[in-house]
C-alpha cells in the first residue's frame, strides 16, 4: 500500500521501519525532521508537510495525545483537507473516546473513513513487528488496512465497527497496566522491607501465578531501578490515566483505583523529571515503607 506515517517517536519510527520492510511504499512526516532521516535512509520518502503525507491509500497517525492529533487534523493543510475521498486515516494513537468520535464523524462528512488501531507493546515491541493492535471501524476499512496491521504487529484484534470502541479498550489496557505496576510497587516495597531480594521475588512471581509479561517487564524495571531512557514516559502514564477517568465519568463507571493512580502520577510529576519512565511510581511505594 501507498501509506503516510506521521509521527516518529519511540513508537512510530519502529511502526513505519516495519512498514518499510514489509515492501509499503510509506511517506514519512514528524515535526522535528531530523527524525525521518533512518527511514529515509531505509527507503521511506519524506514530507515537507502534513498534506504531503495524505497523497496516498491512507495516513496513519501515532502522536501523544489528543492535542498532537487535533494539531495534524484541522487547519488548512491539515489531514482534513489533504486525504482523498475514500482514503483511510488510521489513528494509532492513546486518544479519548471523545475525539475519536468526532474524528469519525468528521471523515465521514468528507468522504474519507476512519480507523481507530490503537497499539499495545513498549519500542522495542515496535521496532520488532510484535504489537498487539485494537482496531475498530467499518469493515471494509479495516479489512483494507489489515496488510499494514500484520506489518507492524503480531495479532490485530477486531472490536465492530465504531472506532472509539478500539479507544475505550486501550484507555482501559493502559489503565490496567498503570495498576498493576502500583500493586508492584506496593508488593516489592512490603518483601524489601522485611529483608527479601527485589529478583529473587520477581523469578518466584512471574515462574508462577503471574507469568503474564507485564509483571516480567515492569517487575524487572522495577527491581532494577530502570526508569531511563523511558519506554512510556510518566506524563503519557497521568495522561492515560485522565483518559480512563473521562471515560468512566461519561459512562456513569468509578473507577477509584485510576484516582489513585493518577494522584501517584501527579506525585512523581512533582519532582519536575518529565523524561522517566512511568513505572517510576514505584519509588513513592518505596518512599512510602521508609526505603527511599
Amino acid at each position: 500500500m501507498k501509506v503516510g506515517f506521521i509521527g516518529l517517536g519511540n513508537m512510530g519510527s519502529g511502526m513505519a521501519a516495519s512498514l518499510l520492510d514489509a515492501g509499503h511504499e510509506v511517506t514519512v512526516y514528524n515535526r522535528t525532521a531530523d527524525k525521518a532521516k533512518p527511514l529515509v535512509d531505509k527507503g521511506a520518502r519524506k514530507a515537507a508537510s502534513v498534506a504531503e503525507a495524505c497523497t496516498g491509500d491512507g495516513v496513519i497517525t501515532m502522536l501523544a495525545d489528543d492535542s498532537a492529533i487535533e494539531g495534524v487534523v484541522f487547519g488548512a493543510a491539515g489531514i482534513f483537507n489533504s486525504l482523498g475521498k475514500g482514503a483511510i486515516h488510521v489513528s494509532a494513537s492513546t486518544i479519548s473516546v471523545a475525539l475519536a468520535e468526532k474524528l469519525a464523524a468528521e471523515h465521514a462528512k468528507r468522504g474519507q473513513r476512519f480507523v481507530s488501531a490503537p497499539v499495545f507493546g513498549r519500542p522495542e515491541a515496535a521496532a520488532s513487528a510484535k504489537l498487539f493492535i485494537v482496531a475498530a471501524g467499518e469493515a471494509d476499512a479495516v479489512n483494507a488496512c489489515m496488510p499494514l496491521f500484520e506489518a507492524m504487529g503480531q495479532k490485530t484484534f477486531r472490536f465492530g465497527e465504531k472506532p472509539s470502541s478500539a479507544n475505550l479498550v486501550k484507555i482501559s489496557g493502559n489503565f490496567m497496566i498503570a495498576s498493576t505496576i502500583e500493586t508492584l510497587s506496593e508488593a516489592m516495597a512490603l518483601v524489601a522491607k522485611g529483608g527479601l531480594d527485589h529478583h529473587q521475588y520477581l523469578d518466584f512471581l512471574t515462574s508462577t501465578l503471574f507469568a503474564a509479561p507485564i509483571y516480567k517487564t515492569y517487575g524487572t524495571l522495577i527491581a532494577d531501578k530502570k526508569f531511563k531512557p523511558a519506554g512510556f514516559a510518566a506524563p503519557l502514564g497521568l495522561k492515560d490515566t485522565r483518559l480512563a477517568l473521562a471515560a468512566g465519568e461519561s459512562l456513569r463507571v468509578a473507577l477509584p483505583l485510576a484516582n489513585l493512580v493518577r494522584d501517584r502520577f501527579l506525585r512523581l510529576l512533582a519532582r519536575g523529571d518529565e523524561t522517566i519512565d512511568w513505572s517510576a511510581i514505584s519509588t513513592l511505594a518505596a518512599e512510602d515503607a521508609g526505603l527511599g
